[in-house]
């Protein structure tokens, strides 16, 4: 059987050949459990460069399985990043996402490595497409979403290329007016959190609307919230 690269472990070990991150501490959030479903989060501080959280969530008996990685930049004008896996019933899911964040334009050499890195697994099923969603109009084009079975190694390779080339323009990127790309980051965590969606519903079903608005918010997206 193939074998994949934890997320986690993937993320870590690309930021932490550059940055001395700072880990966050959690309390109780960092492990909730509810209804046979268990969400383990953490959180660092990437120093002049934004947040990173990791969420891992295991359900129905390790049936389910999912990986979300979150790298939001507010010291750097780089595009906001999200990675998913998701595994449910021996189908995976591997999602690749950039936001437009910007506070000017991303240039077209950065479109175009992820397009090169996107098209070397051309080959893999798309995932079928889902309703319009509110933040369609940011999703940058270079973005992907896979979907299929017996394509472990495939997919987790797909992933650690896209995360290989963020992390390169991540370091490349000079530094921006840091109030302003915070705000960006803020805008999107609070509309993603209020218009909600598959995963922001349960949170909030399982925990509590406090909870889960401080999960998406403060440790997912690194916003300030208040209790």
């Amino acid at each position: 059987m193939a074998k994949r690269t934890a997320l986690r472990d993937s993320v870590l070990a690309a930021l932490e050949r550059t940055y001395a991150l700072r880990q966050e501490d959690l309390g109780a959030d960092a492990r909730l459990s509810a209804k046979g479903m268990t969400f383990v989060t953490e959180s660092w501080e990437i120093p002049d460069i934004g947040h990173l959280c990791v969420m891992q969530m295991n359900a129905f008996l390790g049936l389910m399985r999912m990986e979300t990685a979150v790298i939001a930049p507010t010291g750097v004008d780089v595009p906001l990043f999200n990675l998913d896996w998701v595994k449910a019933f021996g189908t995976e899911t591997q999602i690749a996402e950039l936001y437009d964040t910007q506070l000017t334009p991303w240039p077209d050499e950065c479109h175009e490595a992820f397009e090169f890195a996107r098209d070397q697994f051309a080959d893999l099923p798309d995932a079928p497409a889902a309703d319009p969603r509110w933040y369609d109009d940011i999703l940058l084009p270079c973005s992907f979403h896979k979907k299929g079975r017996g394509l472990t190694e495939r997919m987790s390779r797909a992933a650690q290329d896209y995360l290989t080339v963020y992390t390169e323009l991540l370091a490349a990127a000079p530094a921006c007016d840091s109030t302003a790309k915070s705000a960006k980051v803020q805008a999107f965590a609070q509309r993603l959190f209020e218009e909600g969606g598959p995963a922001v519903n349960q949170v909030t079903k399982l925990f509590g609307e406090q909870t889960a608005r401080r999960l998406i918010l403060r440790h997912m997206y690194g916003v300030q919230v208040s209790e």
